[in-house]
């Protein structure tokens, strides 16, 4: 077990490093030119070549990288452009509302594809698997966008039941958070109702029928129990997914979380910023997915037998 755990810190960093690095390389190739969106179009050439070396952007490209690593490593990010103060400062100023609207997806999520991938996978190509399978298929394949907007429509606009925007209650969080979970919904849907159809033809399913309990007790107990392990494993790599779909739907609903920070950094060439957000979504994302590779021996007696060997 410890060696795993090394194993996947180890392979952690790496992506940490690639993560910050591709980030790093994509700002630099953008066009546009930090100095002069903050001095604005009337500035001098001398002002703006002032504030460059202020800014450190008169350096060579290698030179700033190397100075970049050097800070990150002792998690001094620099300073935004635009706000005036560290950037990891105005990063976990808005993290919370993304975690926030994330977990609560991701709750939805869970509970409502649990429910339909076992309703699906107790009876195979029955009429409700076939019902599922259908509706999964759509929620996959409608826009983010157009599913918030069509929301926004119908429940703020039309039936006026919900705000549309903006943060306070948690009224006005159900609206993004359903948006954000759909295509999660129908992701988990699919994975347990694959698992739960393979499980129910098991041996250990029918022992627990002629031991006389009921369809529930065997479909909850033993048939999603051990078809769990696929479910965590898809709901451990979507979290990225999910942070990454939240910067359009935090600016559909003015959710002011680091989908739209990172919008509105990478509109200002806030290079601070963007890059203090990827890397904290990153370690998120590597925190997130070491925990599910733990849970596996939780749920599958035979992983954790097999690391110990």
């Amino acid at each position: 077990m410890t060696g795993r755990i090394v194993r996947r810190l180890a392979i952690g960093v790496f992506v940490l490093w690639g993560a910050v690095t591709l980030m790093f390389v994509l700002l630099r190739l953008a066009p546009g030119d930090p100095a002069t969106l903050l001095l604005g179009p009337d500035a001098s050439p001398d002002e703006i070549a002032a504030l460059r070396a202020d800014l450190g952007l008169d350096q060579p490209a290698l030179t700033q990288y190397v100075d970049y690593l050097g800070h990150a490593t002792r998690l001094d990010l620099g300073r935004s452009f635009r706000f005036g103060e560290p950037a990891i400062d105005v990063v976990f100023s808005r993290l919370q509302a993304t975690i926030e609207l994330t977990l609560t997806a991701t709750l939805i999520a869970v509970v409502v594809g649990l429910a339909l991938g076992m309703v699906a996978g107790r009876r195979p190509d029955g009429r409700t698997d076939r019902l599922v399978s259908g509706l999964t298929i759509l929620l996959q394949g409608m826009p983010t966008f157009w599913v918030g907007i069509m929301l926004v429509l119908l429940f703020a606009l039309t039936w006026r039941l919900l705000p549309s925007s903006g943060v306070g209650t948690p009224q006005h969080l159900v609206l993004p958070a359903v948006t954000l979970s759909l295509p999660f919904t129908a992701i988990v849907a699919r994975i347990t109702r694959t698992s739960v159809a393979a499980s129910m033809g098991e041996a250990y399913v029918q022992t627990a029928r002629s031991k006389g309990l009921s369809e529930l007790q065997v479909l909850t107990g033993h048939a999603l129990r051990n078809s769990l392990v696929p479910v965590v494993t898809i709901v451990g790599l979507q979290v990225g997914a999910l942070l990454g779909g939240a910067v359009v739907v935090e600016n559909v609903f003015a959710w002011p979380g680091l989908g739209s920070l990172v919008v509105e950094a990478v509109s200002n060439r806030d290079y601070a910023v963007v890059q203090a957000a990827v890397l904290v979504i990153a370690a998120i994302v590597v925190v997130l997915n070491l925990v599910a590779d733990l849970s596996y021996s939780l749920l599958d007696p035979r992983i954790r037998t097999a690391a110990r060997r």
